[in-house]
């Protein structure tokens, strides 16, 4: 079968501009934004950048010169680091953001022809920001490739919750948290999300699939229904990138809509919170490298050990804020002991299905068709971590599990460990209690999560990845929320827990 060629691809992307200059994004130059920028009568550009609440920032431009264009392509433009960054000083506090030209984005939104670009921060001498979290993430990314010889691909399962007046949606309702892949009727606020999809994609989002997700139910005042927008493999920096637009864009539309919206790891107790699961492959010269025959090779089993090895000090930059912790609790879809599994929900690390199997379900769903079976010659088999929410620094937190999966590769008895924390059974049923208590614990909160890091911080700070300063402000942060033992404290207290809730519903 013919292999599908660049021209092609170009021709049904949803990006215009790669449709636009027949190319793909990672290969855009400053010429090719300026002859976009010309031929299309755009009138303003923006720059885009994430700060440390984790939120997209804006700097409006309106495009009056060539030279003046070219000079902000080129240059990139002044702003206060220290309003943007709690470790920056007011004293000292000027940063460059220059622009990245493969990010470049038609705005969705904007009904003037408006260019969005990502940007890069600088400090005052024109080298990158040491403790920006996207010069984190390429740090680690780059030591990886040299270390280990592949390239870090990662995917985000990002949830959410849409909730509106009960009184609007009051009909149709889909039964207490069986919201899990339903249509229309029953899901209320599917045309968000597809319409949130196409605007990402067309920003040059790489989707997988959306559904509705399990958790729906109503209060007193408002219905709420959970969602989950999936995206392809790609390499670590663009899956972060795509998952800041992607929050963007959906908060954006929810607002223009007249809807919230939530990202917030728990809407409230005993329903399923919302994570952000992470999924991972190792890739060598493009072919996916997790399976040998069909099986998880060697080196996706050292990559789930170095994960295991360090998750709990993962969760300072995965679980920030202290109702992360009432959503790492039992049966509510989210792990709570170090340990790993095939197709098993009740880990930490999951190892999905990877179309490893018989070759001939579509020949046996479709036996009209006579053409020839065939077989990917790249497999499609990833690991997922399950411990991430909506509060991770999305940068930090990818770049950490790079860190440990490193770690896992270069560690001389990860594959003992991984044998180790094999598990084959829901670790949460009743016969299998022995097997739970025998398990490390995920942290229990925000404090427990900077002991964890403390510990750590030398498999993060090896070579410089993660600055020390940016080590000893995450733990300062996290135990700052004084929550040691906030489950405890809460139990049966459902207005403070109300309170909380409520506290961190926009968070990130």
């Amino acid at each position: 079968m013919a292999k599908t060629t660049t021209k092609q691809t170009v021709a049904i992307t949803p990006n215009e501009l790669e449709r636009f200059l027949q190319k793909p994004s990672s290969s855009f130059t400053k010429k090719d934004i300026i002859d976009y920028i010309v031929a299309n009568n755009v009138e303003m550009l923006n720059f885009r950048y994430v700060g440390s609440d984790g939120r997209l920032k804006t700097l409006n431009f309106v495009i009056n010169s060539m030279d003046y264009l070219d000079a902000i392509l080129t240059t990139g433009e002044r702003v206060d680091g220290s309003s943007l960054f709690s470790f920056i000083e007011a004293s000292s506090s000027d940063l460059y953001v220059v622009p990245r030209y493969n990010t470049a984005f038609l705005d969705p939104f904007e009904m003037v022809p408006t260019l969005n670009i990502l940007c890069s921060f600088y400090d005052n001498e024109g080298e990158p920001l040491k403790s920006s979290p996207e010069y984190i993430l390429h740090k680690a990314h780059n030591e990886f490739k040299k270390t280990t010889g592949y390239t870090f691909k990662a995917l985000g399962e990002l949830e959410y919750y849409i909730y509106d007046s009960k009184d609007h949606n009051d009909s149709f309702l889909a039964e207490d948290q069986r919201g899990y892949h339903e249509s229309v009727p029953f899901t209320k606020f599917e045309h968000i999300r597809t319409e949130a999809m196409r605007m990402i994609a067309a920003c040059g989002g790489q989707i997988k699939y959306g559904h509705s997700e399990v958790g729906n139910f109503a209060d007193d005042f408002y219905y709420y229904e959970q969602q989950e927008i999936e995206f392809l493999p790609c390499e670590a920096e663009f899956a972060a990138e795509q998952l800041h637009i992607a929050k963007w864009i959906l908060r954006t539309l929810c607002d223009q809509y007249g809807l919230s919206i939530s990202f917030a790891p728990k809407i409230t107790v005993g329903k399923a919170g919302s994570g952000l699961h992470i999924h991972m492959m190792l890739e060598k010269d493009g072919k996916n490298m997790m399976t040998t025959k069909d099986k998880l090779s060697d080196d996706a089993k050292k990559l789930i050990a170095g994960i295991l090895d360090l998750s709990d000090a993962v969760t300072a930059f995965g679980n920030t804020i202290p109702i992360s912790y009432l959503r790492l609790v039992p049966h509510q879809e989210a792990p709570t002991n170090i340990c790993w599994g095939d197709r098993n929900r009740s880990v930490l690390v999951r190892v999905p299905l990877g179309w490893a199997g018989k070759l001939n379900m579509v020949k046996d769903a479709n036996p009209q068709d006579k053409t020839p079976a065939t077989k990917s010659a790249n497999s499609k088999q990833t690991v997922e971590i399950r411990s991430g929410d909506g509060s991770a620094d999305l940068c930090l937190y990818i770049a950490s599990l790079i860190v440990a999966a490193q770690h896992g590769l270069t560690m001389p008895n990860a594959l003992d460990v991984a044998e180790k924390l094999y598990v084959n059974v829901n670790i949460f049923k009743e016969e299998n209690k022995a097997l739970l208590a025998s398990l490390k614990a995920l942290p229990a909160s925000c404090y427990e999560s900077a002991e964890r890091l403390e510990q750590k911080r030398k498999f993060f700070e090896k070579n410089g990845i993660f600055p020390q300063g940016l080590i000893d402000s995450t733990i300062n942060q996290l135990k700052s929320y004084n929550d040691k033992d906030l489950s405890e404290r809460l139990y049966g207290n459902t207005n403070a827990i109300a309170e909380l809730v409520a506290k961190y519903i926009n968070i990130k």
